[in-house]
């Protein structure tokens, strides 16, 4: 008898890392679905590595998501699209991976998504949390649900140990293009001043690109702990799932903190709908004002303290 072919599964998820995080339940629940099956990630650059570590996939591919000026590259993915897949699951939507179904996808072939004349379409996904969306759309496609509990994140921890266990970790930075999602410098200046007088440590994290904020953060005071541009992903989720308590704006490492079970506050200005993009976890919140500003540290602790309550 003739060995079955294992099917052939492309997820494509570009970024950013937030939601490539809320994904982490996804993947692993199509995997469950689908054990058998050669399950490639279509990524950028950026992301790579990252889905390498992952033990739900069997391939990383890269999209370097060119210009349709860049013929060379732009041949490249177009190849890679057309390697005769079973399925291509969209978990991406965006306006790019539309013109991917759309120009570079073989008629008839199966793609779940909200590209128009997609195989497999989604459902509305009007004020639905990215995290459930993308449960739902690889349950679409032959995925069998997990609880986050069933899913294993011990690929992150690399067994070096923890520097900075049980500290307060402030993640002042987020997309600079998006300045109403950044709560001020001087709010998490209180914030951490507060923290420090309770005999807290205080560590600051973020990118290189966030090191204004963070000076800024760490000349108001110098007490903190500055890590910024310090810790890679692995180092960076070590210091996360240990701490006493994560502050942050809506950015990746706050969803890494929620999704890791730390407890976690994502503060939220009028650019972020927490119906779409609250972080998931089992011990996370949320606040939110318009301007971001009126939000105080007070507000922050007592949230944190009601999560401990719960």
């Amino acid at each position: 008898m003739a060995v079955a072919e294992r099917k052939q599964i492309l997820v494509i998820k570009h970024g950013a890392l937030g939601d490539v995080v809320q994904g982490f339940d996804a993947y692993a629940s199509l995997r469950a679905g689908l054990p058998n099956a050669h399950i490639a990630v279509l990524t950028t650059p950026a992301f790579a590595g990252f889905m390498q570590m992952m033990p739900w996939f069997d391939e990383v591919l890269i999209d370097p998501r060119p210009s349709l000026l860049d013929v060379p590259a732009t041949l490249r993915v177009w190849s890679l699209l057309r390697r005769g897949w079973d399925a291509i699951i969209d978990l991406q939507c965006s306006g790019r991976t539309a013109s991917y179904h759309k120009f570079f996808v073989p008629q008839g072939g199966r793609w779940f998504g909200t590209a128009k004349g997609a195989s497999d379409p989604y459902p509305d996904f009007t004020s639905v949390n990215n995290h459930y969306r993308m449960l739902t759309a690889v349950k679409m496609a032959g995925g069998r649900a997990l609880s986050p509990e069933a899913v294993s994140l011990d690929w992150l921890d690399d067994g070096s140990a923890v520097t900075m266990a049980g500290a307060a970790v402030l993640i002042p930075g987020c997309s600079l293009a998006k300045p109403r999602k950044r709560w001020p410098v001087d709010r998490f200046a209180e914030l951490a001043r507060k923290l420090h007088a309770s005999e807290q440590a205080v560590v600051i994290v973020g990118t290189d690109a966030d090191r204004p904020v963070a000076d800024a953060l760490a000349a108001a005071v110098p007490q903190c702990h500055d890590l910024v541009g310090q810790t890679d992903l692995v180092g960076l989720a070590r210091l996360l799932r240990s701490a006493d308590l994560v502050v942050g704006n809506d950015t990746g490492p706050l969803f890494l903190a929620a999704r890791l079970g730390a407890r976690s506050i994502m503060v939220m200005g009028p650019d972020t709908d927490p119906a779409m993009s609250a972080p998931t976890g089992n011990c996370c919140s949320w606040l939110k004002a318009d301007p971001i500003a009126r939000i105080s540290a007070r507000q922050v602790l007592k949230t944190a303290n009601e999560l401990v309550s719960d």
